[in-house]
Protein backbone atom coordinates (compact mmCIF):
# COMPACT_ATOMS: atom_id res chain seq x y z
CA UNK A 1 0.00 0.00 0.00
CA UNK A 2 1.21 3.46 -0.93
CA UNK A 3 0.15 6.81 0.50
CA UNK A 4 0.00 10.46 -0.52
CA UNK A 5 -0.39 12.73 2.49
CA UNK A 6 -2.41 15.90 2.06
CA UNK A 7 -3.51 18.93 4.04
CA UNK A 8 -5.81 21.77 3.12
CA UNK A 9 -4.01 25.09 3.34
CA UNK A 10 -6.65 26.49 5.71
CA UNK A 11 -6.61 23.42 7.98
CA UNK A 12 -4.03 21.95 10.34
CA UNK A 13 -5.24 18.35 10.05
CA UNK A 14 -3.33 15.97 7.78
CA UNK A 15 -4.95 13.04 5.99
CA UNK A 16 -3.82 10.54 3.40
CA UNK A 17 -4.99 8.75 0.28
CA UNK A 18 -4.14 5.04 0.02
CA UNK A 19 -3.49 3.50 -3.41
CA UNK A 20 -1.61 0.65 -5.08
CA UNK A 21 1.52 1.30 -7.13
CA UNK A 22 4.43 3.69 -7.17
CA UNK A 23 2.40 6.82 -7.91
CA UNK A 24 -1.06 8.23 -8.54
CA UNK A 25 -2.19 10.51 -11.36
CA UNK A 26 -3.25 14.05 -10.53
CA UNK A 27 -6.79 13.34 -11.75
CA UNK A 28 -7.16 10.28 -9.52
CA UNK A 29 -5.70 12.12 -6.54
CA UNK A 30 -8.00 15.11 -7.04
CA UNK A 31 -11.05 12.85 -7.31
CA UNK A 32 -10.04 10.85 -4.22
CA UNK A 33 -9.44 13.98 -2.13
CA UNK A 34 -12.78 15.52 -3.12
CA UNK A 35 -14.59 12.27 -2.27
CA UNK A 36 -12.80 11.76 1.06
CA UNK A 37 -13.34 15.40 2.06
CA UNK A 38 -17.00 15.17 1.04
CA UNK A 39 -16.62 18.10 -1.33
CA UNK A 40 -18.66 17.89 -4.51
CA UNK A 41 -16.98 18.68 -7.82
CA UNK A 42 -18.20 22.17 -8.60
CA UNK A 43 -18.10 24.54 -11.54
CA UNK A 44 -17.33 27.36 -9.08
CA UNK A 45 -14.00 26.10 -7.75
CA UNK A 46 -11.19 23.70 -8.41
CA UNK A 47 -8.48 22.42 -6.13
CA UNK A 48 -4.84 23.26 -6.69
CA UNK A 49 -2.38 20.60 -5.55
CA UNK A 50 1.12 21.73 -4.54
CA UNK A 51 4.07 19.63 -3.39
CA UNK A 52 4.60 20.59 0.26
CA UNK A 53 8.41 20.27 0.12
CA UNK A 54 9.31 21.69 -3.31
CA UNK A 55 6.31 24.08 -3.70
CA UNK A 56 5.82 22.70 -7.25
CA UNK A 57 2.23 23.17 -8.43
CA UNK A 58 0.92 20.12 -10.26
CA UNK A 59 -0.96 21.38 -13.34
CA UNK A 60 -1.07 18.58 -15.92
CA UNK A 61 -3.80 16.00 -15.24
CA UNK A 62 -1.47 13.22 -16.34
CA UNK A 63 1.25 14.19 -13.80
CA UNK A 64 2.17 11.30 -11.52
CA UNK A 65 2.55 12.10 -7.83
CA UNK A 66 5.03 9.62 -6.29
CA UNK A 67 4.11 7.57 -3.23
CA UNK A 68 4.85 9.05 0.21
CA UNK A 69 4.60 12.61 -1.12
CA UNK A 70 3.08 15.37 1.02
CA UNK A 71 0.87 17.89 -0.80
CA UNK A 72 -1.01 21.03 0.13
CA UNK A 73 -4.53 21.58 -1.21
CA UNK A 74 -5.89 25.04 -2.03
CA UNK A 75 -9.37 25.81 -3.32
CA UNK A 76 -9.19 28.24 -6.24
CA UNK A 77 -12.01 29.84 -8.24
CA UNK A 78 -12.55 28.72 -11.81
CA UNK A 79 -11.92 31.50 -14.35
CA UNK A 80 -14.37 31.65 -17.24
CA UNK A 81 -13.40 33.42 -20.46
CA UNK A 82 -16.01 34.78 -22.87
CA UNK A 83 -15.64 36.51 -26.22
CA UNK A 84 -18.22 38.96 -27.51
CA UNK A 85 -18.95 42.31 -29.11
CA UNK A 86 -19.25 45.57 -27.22
CA UNK A 87 -19.99 48.71 -29.24
CA UNK A 88 -18.37 47.16 -32.31
CA UNK A 89 -15.14 46.22 -30.52
CA UNK A 90 -14.02 42.75 -29.51
CA UNK A 91 -14.22 42.28 -25.79
CA UNK A 92 -12.77 39.51 -23.68
CA UNK A 93 -14.49 39.08 -20.35
CA UNK A 94 -12.93 37.18 -17.55
CA UNK A 95 -15.20 36.49 -14.62
CA UNK A 96 -13.50 35.78 -11.34
CA UNK A 97 -15.58 35.45 -8.18
CA UNK A 98 -18.46 37.30 -9.80
CA UNK A 99 -16.38 40.33 -10.82
CA UNK A 100 -16.20 41.27 -14.50
CA UNK A 101 -12.95 42.56 -15.93
CA UNK A 102 -12.95 43.77 -19.55
CA UNK A 103 -10.00 43.94 -21.90
CA UNK A 104 -10.58 45.70 -25.21
CA UNK A 105 -8.65 44.26 -28.13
Amino acid sequence: MSHVHYKFQSNNEHDSIVFDGLGISLTELRTSILAKSKLAQSADFNIQITNAQTKEVYKNDSDIIPKNTSVTITRVPVAKVFKGKDDGENVRKQIIRGLSIHWYL
